[in-house]
């Protein structure tokens, strides 16, 4: 019966994303974001302007700071992006397309220039490259797919697009904080402190790839019972959201307590799943505990072990271990869980017992 429900919500999924994908392209533009639409006539114009004259249009879209991608690549990433991507993603890249308000976790928002799966320093920018594995990968246990059968050229192109998306959601805001402090939008002022600093962030990105600070030793179980007393242990605190377990059923977790940076409920996860979304791979953990995960509560802990870095090897091997339980036959122990309800929801379901 479940796999019915499953498959029949599936169905319907698909079938409300198909509709919706089907809009001349003539008929969409690039609506205001909240800030913009708060400001004057007169600096709305002036931040439009400006958006036009470094980001491009719908029609006629560019990438902020990168003149190496033409508008052909631009519209070709936009043609398989509205026919893919639009309909949870929206047009403008603010997550907010027609079939998102169903999804868990929402479909991101690429406005703030956010992205969580990254291979670099919490706080910074994605490199292309973490992009397009995502694309060609998806992530585990959210609705988004993976494209890899995708030709090569389409999935580069969307990347391109989402970047310009992404800079152009990012210079908006700039636009408009500038825009609002100075009751103007001077032309060395958008230079310096609104297009700069965009393309800057998205240049140290560059510079800011996680590397590990040792080399990556085997994954013993002397390894695992290390990384399990540390992650128990008060001082890194990884047990008060993950649950003592793993299994994330924690106070703030089941109540729905913790938010994004786009506002949106979230939780930790349930690690003993095998859905470990930023990667399987010990180099992904070990990236996700080093610098955290952009855009959470998850925060990094390069600081809490820069006097022994390999013990950042210990939690690898932890989370990795409890992460293949369940496939090697050891099901955790049953307990009561309560399936994530957002605030605010009326649809309340009975906790239920969980047998693993």
């Amino acid at each position: 019966m479940r796999q019915f429900c499953a498959g029949a919500a599936a169905i319907g999924l698909m079938a409300l994303v198909q509709a919706s994908g089907c809009r001349p392209a003539s008929d969409i533009i690039y609506r205001p974001s909240e800030a913009r639409a708060a400001l004057s006539p007169e600096l709305q114009a002036a931040v439009d302007e400006q958006l036009g004259k470094h980001c491009g249009t719908f029609a006629a879209p560019k990438v902020l700071g990168d003149d190496r991608v033409s508008t052909a690549q631009l519209k070709r990433g936009q043609a398989v992006y509205q026919l893919r991507c639009a309909q949870c993603h929206g047009d403008d890249g603010d997550g907010a397309g027609p079939v998102a308000a169903q999804m868990y976790p929402r479909p991101r928002d690429y406005r703030k220039g956010v992205f969580k799966f990254t291979s670099t320093v919490f706080g910074s920018r994605p490199l292309r490259s973490d992009l397009l594995r995502t694309v060609e990968n998806g992530i585990r246990g959210t609705s988004m797919p993976g494209f890899e059968t995708l030709p090569e050229e389409e999935r580069e192109a969307v990347v391109d697009y989402v970047l310009a998306l992404a800079h152009r959601g990012e210079l908006e805001d700039q636009l408009c904080s500038l825009a609002d402090l100075e009751g103007e939008l001077d032309e060395e002022l958008v230079q310096s402190e609104a297009i700069d600093v965009v393309v800057g962030r998205w240049k140290r990105a560059r510079e800011s790839v996680i590397v590990p600070t040792t080399l990556e030793p085997e994954l013993t179980l002397e390894r695992v019972e290390r990384g399990r007393e540390r992650f128990l242990a008060e001082s890194t605190g990884c047990f008060k959201c993950h649950g003592e377990d793993g299994r994330g059923r924690t106070p703030d977790n089941l109540a729905g307590n913790l938010r994004d940076a786009w506002g949106q409920p979230t939780r930790a996860a349930d690690l003993t799943s095998g859905m470990l979304r930023g990667g399987q791979e010990p180099l992904d953990v070990y990236r996700r505990i080093y610098g955290g995960i952009n855009g959470t509560p998850m925060p990094g802990f390069a600081s809490a072990y820069q006097a022994e870095p390999d013990a950042l090897w210990d939690l690898v091997a932890y989370v990795k271990y409890i992460t293949n339980r369940r496939r090697a036959g050891d099901r955790p122990p049953p307990g009561v869980i309560q399936p994530f309800i957002p605030p605010g929801s009326s649809d309340v379901p009975a906790a239920s017992d969980d047998a693993g």
